[in-house]
């Protein structure tokens, strides 16, 4: 999944490039932010504007990594794997996420250049359960589709370079969880369930995304 999102994440760049260089009024800008997104969160944004005269709206495309707590350890064995407690447990959680944004010019706040911004989201969810002497070692993955939504300003630096301040939310729809041999979908066609537990089980004990408040800063260059 990883490689073909990628795939279509380098596609889609490389038309926003055609563009720029198509185009004497075309604008092309990439940079970093960072902050936090339900853990603390990196993404590389690129962006296109004026690249048809008369269009109101901004291209945005992003590629963001983000770290957090994946859920409950005890949880997540008890409802993938067994009913086993001995081992201490360790466990890590990261999200790869990819967006696409049309952000739109407001002058709601009266600074900088702010815009208002909504689109597709995809999130590539892993949390990795150890459980130290319990010889236990595995991950929960899903892979989710969501819509966001906020607000961002750009405060020029210089000529070139903008610090950018971005703030919204994303909302993700309900998939497929799957860990070792066992799958809990949202529709009740498990895999492998184990007892009577059943996606809504796995849904509490596993921190997938769901809602994820953006708050993010850093910098973009104009080419």
């Amino acid at each position: 999944m990883f490689g073909k999102t990628h795939s279509i994440f380098t596609s889609l760049l490389l038309i926003i490039i055609f563009f720029v260089g198509s185009s004497d009024a075309a604008t092309f800008k990439s940079g970093l932010l960072t902050g936090y997104s339900n853990g603390f969160s990196f993404e590389l944004r690129s962006g296109l504007s004026q690249f048809a005269q008369g269009f109101p709206f901004q291209f945005e495309l992003g590629i963001g990594y983000t770290s957090l707590d994946p859920g409950s350890a005890a949880d997540a064995r008890r409802i993938f794997i067994n009913d086993a407690t001995n081992g201490d447990p360790e466990k890590s959680g990261r999200i790869w996420d990819f967006r696409f944004d049309f952000l739109y010019g407001v002058n709601w706040l009266g600074f900088g250049d702010t815009y208002v911004y909504a689109g597709p989201r995809l999130a590539l969810f892993n949390g990795n359960f150890k459980f130290i002497g319990g010889n236990e070692d595995f991950d929960i993955t899903n892979d989710q589709w969501g819509l966001g939504v906020g607000l961002k300003s750009f405060f020029p630096m210089s000529r070139r370079f903008d610090l950018v301040i971005s703030a919204g939310t994303d909302y993700y729809f309900s998939n497929s969880m799957s860990g070792h041999d066992t799958v809990y979908s949202p529709d009740g066609e498990d895999i492998n369930a184990r007892n009577d537990y059943n996606f809504d089980d796995a849904d509490e004990a596993i921190n997938q995304p769901k809602f994820r408040l953006n708050l993010m800063m850093g910098f973009v260059y104009r080419f």
